[in-house]
């Protein structure tokens, strides 16, 4: 893979984040401007329990749930652990870090810079997109999903 053109950071809490936490620090990251791509890491909570005795019944879990992001709603498939953000120069950490601090008033979260999103297409984008994938939703592809990246329209 070659070196990332735009700088990359993540944000890392000490602890799971709730919905309502992560719908707040969802809008906080989008009112930045200067955010190109986002990742929310963490497990995976599915609709359906995907092995064992209770295989296919519905799995109620209490951080699956529905968040409104701007103006859009997202169902959450994962319990956000981490925040993966690539943005456009340097000069948005500092702005992005002064945005966030406000939702994180019982617990910390550091801000971590370096590469965690892949920048260039991998044998899994080839095969979930094609050879004309677009460039914005490079590396965000899951293998076993049989969805494609939300895209939030945030500022630009």
């Amino acid at each position: 893979m070659t070196e990332a053109t735009f700088p990359q950071c993540r944000i890392i809490t000490e602890r799971f984040l709730n919905p309502e936490t992560t719908e707040k620090l969802l809008n906080k990251v989008v009112s930045v401007s200067g955010v190109r791509r986002m990742v929310l890491n963490g497990p995976r909570l599915p609709a359906t329990v995907p092995y064992g005795p209770a295989r296919g019944i519905a799995n109620p879990h209490p951080m699956r749930k529905t968040i409104q992001v701007g103006d859009q709603k997202i169902d959450l498939q994962v319990h956000v652990g981490a925040v993966l953000l690539e943005v456009e120069n340097r000069d948005v950490i500092p702005a992005l870090k002064t945005a966030i601090e406000p939702v994180f008033t019982d617990f910390t979260f550091r801000i971590q810079e370096g590469k965690y999103m892949k920048t260039d297409p991998s044998l899994t984008d080839y095969c979930k997109y094609g050879p004309n994938a677009d460039k914005e939703i490079l590396g965000l592809a899951d293998p076993s999903s049989k969805s494609r990246p939300i895209i939030i329209q945030g500022l630009k």
